[in-house]
């Protein structure tokens, strides 16, 4: 592990495996750099130097925003950083609101070679959780209610039945989602700044494949043919290995290597 620091000072926690051509992963909400191991040993056996962050906030990287209300500008800060130390170069696959951000970023300049957007959650205006649901995250956990922020998430940004979510939250994998109650209130604005791709973001220059999953969340397919028709030029890939909003490293690592030429 090594860190990059962004422009606010911020410490961001990166990992690289393999060598080649940079490829940075920036995943969605609830995840963290080790989740993204198994992609990133699957893009360095085909010849990719994978690099993982834990995004603002998130496990072994800070957030330095003091006071301020959050701010998408300081992830896209973030990611910069990250390419910037990795070698200024780099493909980007984005996952869920991870591919928000990656499309986000690249719409301002951030050095992106090319894109990989995985299931990005756009809403298109149609079916935004209620103005509210930012503020009303933030407050959950600056009184230190991880668990009511973390339910909020689940149930207004992500959309889980309450059947779901109490399995998960009488499951061990609950108490790990706690300390990353903080992320989610980035992933809620970043997507809610843009629920529908800016015309910067539909119109950016380089080449962007987007990737579905043959099951996934029906709202999440119809995203995803969304962006394809309003970016003429970009590819959709579905793909059926990929299951339950989940992408596959196999399949992840083939598309970005045939594409990368490598």
């Amino acid at each position: 592990m090594e860190h990059v620091t962004s422009t606010d000072g911020t410490r961001i926690a990166t990992h690289s495996t393999g060598s080649g051509p940079v490829v940075v992963i920036v995943n969605g909400a609830f995840s963290t750099a080790r989740d993204a191991g198994e992609i990133a040993q699957a893009l360095a056996e085909k010849g990719l130097r994978a690099v993982t962050y834990d995004r603002r906030a998130r496990v072994d990287s800070g957030d330095e925003r003091g006071d301020a209300p959050v701010d998408p500008q300081r992830e896209v800060e973030d990611l910069a950083a990250v390419i910037a130390a990795a070698g200024g170069d780099a493909a980007v696959l984005g996952h869920s609101s991870g591919a928000v951000l990656a499309l986000f970023a690249a719409a301002q300049g951030v050095s992106v070679r090319r894109l990989f957007l995985s299931e990005p959650p756009f809403h298109f205006g149609e079916g935004d959780p209620a103005p509210d649901f930012v503020d009303r995250l933030q407050a959950a956990v600056d009184e230190g209610r991880a668990a009511d922020a973390v339910v909020l998430f689940q149930r207004e940004g992500v959309g889980l039945p309450d059947e779901m979510i109490e399995q998960i939250r009488q499951s061990p994998l609950f108490e790990a989602l706690l300390p990353l109650a903080q992320s989610t209130v980035y992933d809620a604005t970043v997507t809610r700044d843009v629920s529908t791709p800016t015309p910067a973001m539909l119109g950016t220059a380089v080449p962007v494949t987007i990737l579905c999953g043959e099951q996934t969340f029906p709202f999440l397919a119809t995203a995803a043919r969304r962006l394809a028709d309003a970016m003429p030029a970009a590819e959709l890939l579905i793909t059926p290995e990929s299951v339950g909003h989940r992408l596959d490293p196999a399949t992840a690592a083939r598309v970005v290597a045939e594409r990368e030429g490598v």
